[in-house]
């Protein structure tokens, strides 16, 4: 299975997209198998119903297909897919009043649990100090979850960030810096805190 998930990475997302709008079914097969997993993880974020949440992976990726040649590439591919599964989560909450009926992104809650590997708990005292990091980031509010998740769980830039949470760039910059402010008063464990969020949240 990893070694399944290194071969996909080694793909260029780029080169995909460019066969893909050429209409090669490989290029696209293979781009949906290397984000199918994160989309359906971040998906998750916004909603509880996961057969929704995989119709509506599989929706993003049916209207590409569909639109493929009328398609402008975008500046970073992966980013381009999770905005595209939380607007498309959106509609679907107001589509079928999930809850309150809404017009935009900016008012989904972010829900996901942050967790952290094991292979970085090396002893009983860590390992509390890691468990109390995971009750600081879920008590964090949720836009500032959803910006540390997107910029250090999945590598978004902080101008990319603005543009899924629909904020200018000093909006998403404040979400990051006010997070990891509060993360790092608080935190008193051996691990600097940007370590566990780059390498150990899953």
């Amino acid at each position: 299975m990893k070694t399944q998930i290194l071969t996909l990475k080694s793909y260029d997302d780029h080169k995909l997209w460019s066969k893909l709008k050429a209409g090669d079914e490989r290029s696209f097969s293979l781009l949906f198998e290397k984000y199918y997993g994160d989309l359906i993880h971040y998906g998750n974020s916004f909603s509880p119903f996961a057969e929704k949440v995989q119709d509506c992976v599989q929706d993003v990726f049916a209207d590409i297909w569909l639109y493929r040649e009328s398609l402008q590439e975008p500046d970073l591919i992966k980013a381009y897919l999770l905005s595209s599964v939380r607007k498309r989560i959106a509609r679907l909450y107001e589509r079928d009043h999930i809850f309150k009926k809404i017009s935009t992104t900016d008012s989904i809650e972010f829900l996901f649990d942050f967790s952290v590997e094991h292979e970085l708990i090396d002893d009983e005292a860590t390992a509390e100090s890691v468990l109390y990091l995971n009750k600081l980031l879920n008590e964090l509010p949720s836009r500032q979850k959803e910006a540390l998740f997107l910029r250090y769980n999945q590598g978004l830039s902080v101008e990319q960030i603005s543009e899924m949470l629909n904020v200018n760039y000093q909006s998403a910059n404040n979400l990051l810096h006010r997070g990891l402010l509060k993360l790092r008063k608080e935190w008193k464990g051996s691990f600097p805190v940007l370590v566990l969020l780059s390498s150990g949240i899953l």
